[in-house]
Formats: C-alpha cells, structure tokens, sequence
C-alpha cells in the first residue's frame, strides 16, 4: 500500500514541536512527582503541574515553529537549530544554578535541583527529539 503524504514542511515542524511537548509534559511531570517524594521539596508557587502543563506545551510549539523558520531560512538550518538549543540549554542550566529561590538554604538548593532537571529535559527534547523526529518516516506515518 503506497503510502501518502498530506504534511507541508510548516504542519510536519508544528505538530512535531507539539508532539515533543506532549512528550516533555509527560516526562516533566514524572519528573517533579519523583523529585518532590525523594527531597520532600513542596512549595509549588512557580514550578507546579499547571505550569508544567501549560508552559512546556506553549514553548514545544514555539520550539517546532523556530525550527520551521530555521530550516526555511537556510541548508544548514537544522545544525544552527540543534548548535542554539544546545547552547540555550547550557545556558540556562548554568543560569538555574545560580537561582535564590529563598532565604533557607536547603529549600534553594532543592528547587535549584527540581529547575535543572525540567530544563534539562527539555533542552533533550528541543536539541535532539524534534529534528530526529522531524526526518522520522515511521513517525510521521504512523503519528502525524
């Protein structure tokens, strides 16, 4: 059975920006459940599973619409969208360890750990997922 391909370059980018998102949540989630029953860290005012939810999704599509824009811009696109979501991603997991969260100490350093490791998990997704993705035939047969 031939096999029919109904995606431009702008939907295929999109919806697996999308999908990487979903991903991401999920593991995020998973994530901040286990992080949170390990160090017994429990204020949720800005890292929580709204936040979560809605904030990984939101930039997942924002994420899949830069690499559209790279990849149209220039042939070598895609290496200048993996080499600036590497390097954002080191960027801000230098950044997260430098964050105050509050006068005690260990509180701090427990959502310093928590901060890390959401943004750690994404910067995989973005760097690497999306453009394997992207080219995946199997993925996008069987997903998009």
């Amino acid at each position: 059975m031939e096999y029919e391909n109904f995606q431009t370059p702008f939907s295929k980018a999109f919806l697996t920006g999308l999908f990487v998102g979903i991903i991401s949540t999920f593991i995020c989630l998973t994530y901040n459940l286990v992080y949170r029953a390990e160090t017994g860290f429990m204020p949720t005012d800005i890292i929580n599973v709204a936040s979560i939810i809605f904030g990984v999704n939101i930039l997942f599509i924002v994420v899949g619409l830069i690499y559209f824009a790279l990849t149209k811009a220039s042939a070598k696109g895609e290496l200048v969208f993996i080499i600036l979501f590497s390097l954002l991603t080191v960027f801000l997991a230098w950044q997260a360890e430098g964050v105050n969260r509050s006068v005690n100490h260990e509180m701090t350093v427990q959502f310093r750990g928590l901060l890390l490791g959401v943004i750690i998990i994404m910067g995989i997704g973005a760097s690497f997922l999306v453009p394997f993705l992207f080219h995946n035939k199997k993925f996008e047969r069987n997903v998009l």
